[in-house]
């Protein structure tokens, strides 16, 4: 059953499930789409993730075509029960399709990014505004050793947040939050919002599965000290925790679709660890599927899995995974298999 949270030290009440749209407008039509979205709150979710460069991966000919197709099905939908989130381009990725490649987090940009994202989602707000990843130097999707030749300038965070505090005071976002961002980051924020009194982060939205565990122990602390819980993307590890590439190395599906996702999932330990949840999953009489996302929906510092489908059944059992019993014995069996294989995609 899907349950309801608050979001941090905001007033949103977020379920426990959030919607993800990255795959609308490449891999999904505006139709299956809306088709998928009308499911998800059917069942009770009320929580719907996007960002300005989706769908993934990130192309010219695509660009801002989820928050479209998003948009012309929020326009039809009772605004006020809809907990609508998306997300600014930061810097250093390249995709000068975006705004014209000008992603620093300054004002002017921020100010451009968010009057985009509202004209395309076709409304007045935005409930969550994220930055979709740092604009410093820092490592991201797969790397994990910080690297200080790679140093860079980039905004500073107090200007960042004066930027965002305008457009709450015009009330064209009403919270803000941060994306594959560090400790070292988050306190920055946090540190300086309450310095200056400008508006306080209140999620984080990294990646988080069975087999990328850095959360644990980069921010977990962290976060319940400072009531910043985490929004847990790529349950699924891209598919990957399905086990369906174990059984077929040629399966349909993103990693064999698309080009670039190999940095954090071909990792030597990966394969052996999928093997092990995969045997986990079938002694327990379910799929691997349902236990990867139980296990994100069990963790008492998720304030929301986002999951994302290419198809209605995939979305059905996302979703029906929340109804998963999880007990202690599950719980000790997959710290078993996570110490053997210790974080293998971090």
């Amino acid at each position: 059953m899907v349950k309801y949270t608050q979001l941090g030290s905001s007033d949103l009440m977020v379920s426990n499930i959030c919607m993800g749209t990255m795959t609308f407008g490449q891999q999904n039509s505006q139709q299956e789409a809306h088709q998928q979205l009308d499911y998800a709150m059917d069942q009770g979710v009320n929580f719907i993730d996007t960002a300005e460069m989706y769908p993934v991966p990130p192309r010219e000919n695509t660009a801002y075509s989820t928050e479209t197709i998003v948009g012309n099905w929020v326009k039809n939908k009772p605004r006020d029960k809809i907990i609508l989130a998306t997300k600014a381009a930061g810097s250093s990725r390249g995709m000068p399709w975006v705004r014209d490649g000008e992603h620093a987090f300054n004002s002017t940009n921020l100010n451009n990014a968010v009057e985009g994202s509202l004209k395309r989602l076709q409304t007045d707000y935005i409930d969550l505004y994220q930055l979709h990843w740092p604009e410093r130097n820092t490592p991201m999707f797969g790397q994990y050793l910080f690297d200080p030749t790679h140093e860079r300038e980039f905004t500073a965070f107090v200007e960042t947040l004066e930027a965002l505090s305008g457009l709450v005071k015009e009330g064209k976002i009403r919270h803000i939050g941060l994306s594959n961002e560090w400790p070292w980051g988050l306190m920055q924020f946090l540190n300086a919002s309450e310095r200056e009194g400008l508006p306080r982060v209140v999620s984080m939205q990294n990646a988080y599965n069975l087999i990328n565990r850095t959360y644990d122990s980069s921010l977990r602390e962290m976060g319940y000290r400072e009531n910043v819980p985490l929004l847990a993307y790529s349950p699924m590890a891209f598919g990957h925790l399905s086990a369906k590439y174990i059984n077929d190395p040629k399966a349909q599906g993103r990693v064999n679709d698309f080009d670039g996702f190999a940095q954090r999932y071909e990792k030597p330990s990966v394969g052996p660890a999928i093997k092990a949840y995969s045997d986990l999953a079938e002694e327990l009489s379910t799929t691997p599927a349902t236990l990867a996302l139980a296990f994100t929906y069990s963790r008492w510092f998720c304030a929301s899995t986002i999951i994302g489908a290419t198809n209605m059944d995939q979305l059905k059992e996302n979703i029906n995974a929340v109804n998963f019993e999880w007990s202690e014995e599950i719980e000790q069996a997959i710290e078993a298999v996570h110490l053997k294989f210790f974080n293998p995609a971090p």
